[in-house]
């Protein structure tokens, strides 16, 4: 038996409910080997509004799922040499599919874990030509995600700059515009209130979107803590217009620790799992299913509540 489970049966049960919130989407990160976990997302009950895939078109997982059920927020991941973005986010509006956000570069002051990896200079032409004049068509733009790093903050404004010299005149100096920013972090819950506050102070009365944090490689009960602290944080706050979880995988996929995953080896919703959907828990461990791993808590529990009833 493992320690969470200890735990869990000295946790009263009302610390146990789930919320739920219009703010929550995924982070769709899909395992080809393991399809039947993308449906998971989409059950009924699930407090999912919106997902974003790293890509401009939504995921055929999704295809039967109406965008005003689901919506589906385009990304332009990385740098492109045409306007292949821009016109696939119109076609798709021209076809009857309601865009209302676009996403702007993934992590592009890295090139480690995912980042795109883009010069301001760079970042700054493509958006002009792929993203700006979506804003014509009511699209509510979304700044560059950066990592949670010290010089992500630092290449927003950089980017903006250059942004602004490509628009501008001798005569006219324009800005280019935006709707919000969109925010990274791996780390504690003070870290990620800190992370946000130096946003809020770069980028005054602009709305955030956190569109991936988790506290990777730590325990269980530890980042079970992370979650419940960080989801009622941005539920409570104004300035968060939405929020996505990294950790939509089986743990034995996860890239930031098994126990930050949503699902355990099996595809079963961990207890962060089932929480961040808005259901009820059922005690699973991320690190159970597969190769007789450990029992599930809910198992623990429900025996040990048969045993109190035999002593009773």
């Amino acid at each position: 038996m493992r320690l969470s489970c200890l735990l869990l049966l000295a946790v009263p049960s009302a610390t146990l409910a789930q919320t739920r919130s219009s703010k929550r989407g995924l982070v769709f990160v899909p395992n080809p080997d393991s399809p039947e976990d993308n449906q998971v997302w989409i059950q009924s009950g699930s407090d999912l509004t919106w997902y974003y895939n790293y890509e401009s078109t939504p995921s055929t997982a999704f295809s039967d799922v109406p965008q005003d059920q689901f919506e589906f927020v385009p990304m332009l991941w990385g740098a492109i040499s045409d306007t292949s973005f821009l016109e696939s986010v119109q076609s798709q509006m021209d076809s009857g599919r309601t865009i209302t956000h676009v996403l702007g570069f993934n992590e592009p002051d890295s090139q480690v874990n995912g980042g795109s990896n883009i010069q301001p200079s760079t970042a700054a032409d493509v958006w002009v030509k792929n993203i700006a004049p979506l804003a014509t068509r009511g699209v509510k733009l979304g700044l560059p995600a950066c990592t949670g790093g010290w010089g992500g903050i630092p290449w927003l404004q950089q980017f903006l700059g250059n942004c602004s010299e490509l628009i501008s005149t001798d005569s006219e100096k324009k800005n280019c515009t935006y709707d919000f920013v969109a925010i990274h972090w791996y780390g504690n819950f003070e870290g990620l209130a800190s992370h946000m506050g130096s946003y809020a102070a770069a980028f005054p009365n602009v709305t955030q979107w956190i569109t991936e944090y988790n506290w990777d490689n730590q325990d269980l009960a530890t980042t079970q803590t992370f979650y419940n602290m960080s989801s009622e944080y941005f539920d409570r706050m104004d300035s968060v217009g939405r929020y996505s979880l990294f950790g939509s995988f089986r743990s034995s996929d996860s890239n930031v620790g098994p126990n930050a995953a949503m699902l355990n080896n099996d595809g079963r919703l961990t207890d962060i799992g089932a929480w961040y959907l808005g259901i009820d828990a059922a005690g699973v461990d991320p690190q159970s299913g597969v190769n007789g791993a450990p029992m599930p808590c809910a198992w623990v529990l429900a025996l040990a509540a048969g045993i109190a009833i035999m002593i009773s």
